[in-house]
């Protein structure tokens, strides 16, 4: 069991309840509700169906390797396509925020939680401007023509990385 909140992140500003669901992307799953912790939860700060690449490092170690391989001082580096920046700009996206403790953690991927039963939520706010939110986290934001080469070079043990909505990527040209 968590402590604290945990978040959901949606378009939709108008949801009362939250109710178990089995993934479309993860059929054989009990049905769930899913959250995320705070540390995690810039992984979401998209508009719902924007595919993405996200890495960060866990430790020290990582961290030289990871500055390295991303050409970066960020702590953490997330990437777009070029063709989702307008949507970027102009989504509104709302933060659902959850008890905690009807949640435990999904051992799938780190930070993410569920719970087998409906949750109501605590309470719900604008995230406001997407690019502004990276910025403020110092979190990079990489517009890129292609995700496929960092999605490449994210699947890896050297660092924590999370890879969303692939599906909806431009075809791998490389």
């Amino acid at each position: 069991m968590a402590s604290g909140a945990l978040f959901h992140f949606s378009e939709d500003p108008s949801i009362k309840r939250f109710v178990p669901h089995v993934p479309r992307t993860n059929p054989r799953h009990a049905p769930a509700v899913w959250a995320i912790d705070e540390g995690h939860a810039p992984l979401y700060w998209f508009p719902r169906d924007c595919p993405r690449v996200t890495v960060w490092p866990r430790s020290a170690h990582e961290e030289i390797a990871f500055r390295i391989a991303f050409a970066t001082r960020a702590a953490r580096m997330h990437a777009i396509e070029l063709g989702w920046l307008n949507r970027m700009r102009t989504t509104v996206l709302y933060q659902y925020a959850f008890d905690a403790s009807a949640f435990t953690p999904w051992p799938d991927a780190t930070g993410q939680w569920i719970c087998s039963r409906e949750v109501e939520p605590r309470s719900v706010t604008p995230v406001g401007d997407l690019l502004a939110a990276h910025a403020e986290a110092e979190i990079e934001l990489r517009l890129v023509p292609s995700l496929w080469p960092l999605r490449d070079l994210a699947v890896s043990d050297q660092w924590d990385y999370s890879i969303v909505r692939m599906s909806n990527a431009l075809p791998d040209d490389g």
